[in-house]
């Protein structure tokens, strides 16, 4: 392919070369002249070529004018228009784009013509697709992975963690939270469940056991003589038998009566708790004094930086198998997508309004920074630099008008010779 300069240059040497063929016949009909005087075919010849030369310089200032600075008195100053015009050029030009192709309602009636919805459903469905996007998001994870630098992620964990702890007032959490727990009266079903693993405990024949060996025990370590007397082993069992029932007939009262003294001494304990976690300056300040180390404490700092090296073991490791479990998820992910999106259209209607929503919102925001980046980028070319660009894109076809301002010239000088000879 040849390169736009190429092109440039063999364009500039066609248009000089239909000037020069201009020029030649107007030479060769001055000689034809000066031998046959008044003749009629000479005339017209000489006609045509006047007018070509004139059709292809009047042309060639015209195109050279819009590039370059042509050093002819008075109408030097309107040359070079590019160069001298570039803010305006880059203002108009940053308008052009804004209003013909970013406006809001150009970009929501793009949205509307093409139903994006659809065609992310379209591709989805398709396996060969998902496939490709599960292969190029493991690429792309596994790059990242390599990139980052794990003391950073590390350090950012740990901020982020600090961060959190810092900010949650312990006591004050741990009182909202009971308070929450206990709301219309749930911390009496704890109450319920406690007793019952109680009476469970104490219909426990291990736990009398160890009941009537504490009282066979007791009797030994106080009254040693006595217990050589009495039948220690009864005692202990009657005791322990004793004690149980009496300790099941109160846990049952407890259980049966809503309003027993218990449940009522239960709930002034919480509610007086709940309080004192909010407002003693105690619980507060042991609170600051667990905050303060779990974020000084070697070992959770430890813990915390340690998660990331064993998430990003275990991301990279499952990414190099054949059977990566991320990939197949990834894919999945992508075909369920497809299928609800194909399967449900109130949802691609419920999505391209949203997106024609965000386009309404974002769009004018998006357009005043783009318009506002050509401007400024144009605005820092440098004016020879820019003025070649133009003339690279479009000085090939600028050249087309100086050759046909050198034909049509000269049919023109023809026409006018034709007329001045029928007059």
């Amino acid at each position: 392919m040849p390169s736009k300069e190429l092109e440039l240059r063999q364009s500039k040497r066609l248009a000089l070369g239909f000037f020069i063929g201009a020029a030649v016949l107007f030479v060769v009909a001055l000689l034809l002249s000066s031998r046959w005087p008044g003749n009629w075919w000479i005339g017209l010849l000489k006609a045509f070529s006047e007018a070509a030369m004139v059709g292809a310089l009047a042309d060639w200032f015209a195109v050279v004018a819009l590039f370059k600075r042509i050093p002819i008195p008075v109408v030097s100053r309107h040359t070079e228009i590019i160069p001298a015009n570039k803010e305006r050029i880059a203002d108009n030009l940053a308008a052009f784009v804004r209003d013909k192709f970013l406006d809001t309602d150009s970009i929501v009636r793009l949205i509307q013509r093409h139903d994006p919805a659809q065609k992310v459903a379209d591709w989805l469905t398709r396996p060969e697709n998902t496939e490709c996007l599960g292969d190029t998001l493991v690429r792309v994870a596994g790059f990242a992975l390599d990139v980052i630098e794990d003391a950073a992620v590390q350090d950012f964990i740990r901020r982020g963690v600090h961060g959190v702890v810092r900010s949650v007032d312990l006591s004050q959490t741990a009182g909202t939270i009971l308070e929450s727990l206990t709301r219309d009266g749930r911390h009496q079903q704890i109450l319920d469940e406690g007793i019952a693993q109680l009476a469970n405990l104490l219909a426990n024949p291990e736990t009398q056991d160890f009941i009537a060996q504490g009282i066979v025990d007791w009797l030994r370590d106080e009254y040693a003589f006595m217990e050589k007397m009495l039948p220690s082993e009864l005692i202990g069992r009657k005791g322990a038998d004793i004690s149980v029932r009496l300790a099941a007939g109160i846990l049952k009262r407890v259980n049966d009566e809503p309003d027993h003294p218990l449940r009522r001494r239960f709930d002034v304990f919480t509610h007086d708790f709940i309080e004192r976690l909010k407002t003693d300056p105690a619980f507060i300040e042991k609170g600051e004094d667990i905050k303060r180390h779990l974020i000084g404490d070697a070992s959770v700092n430890g813990y915390i930086g340690s998660l990331w090296g064993d998430l990003k073991g275990w991301i990279k490791a499952d990414l190099h198998k054949e059977d990566s479990v991320l990939r197949r998820r990834i894919v999945a992910t992508g075909a369920w997508i497809g299928r609800t999106l194909a399967e449900d259209p109130v949802l691609r209607t419920a999505l391209n309004e949203n997106l024609e929503l965000a386009a309404r919102g974002a769009a004018p925001e998006f357009a005043g920074f783009l318009t506002r980046h050509i401007a400024d980028t144009v605005k820092h070319w440098d004016s020879g630099e820019m003025s070649h660009q133009v003339e690279i894109n479009i000085g090939k076809d600028l050249q087309y008008i100086r050759i046909n301002g050198t034909i049509v010239g000269g049919l023109i000088g023809v026409v006018l010779y034709l007329l001045s000879a029928l007059a």
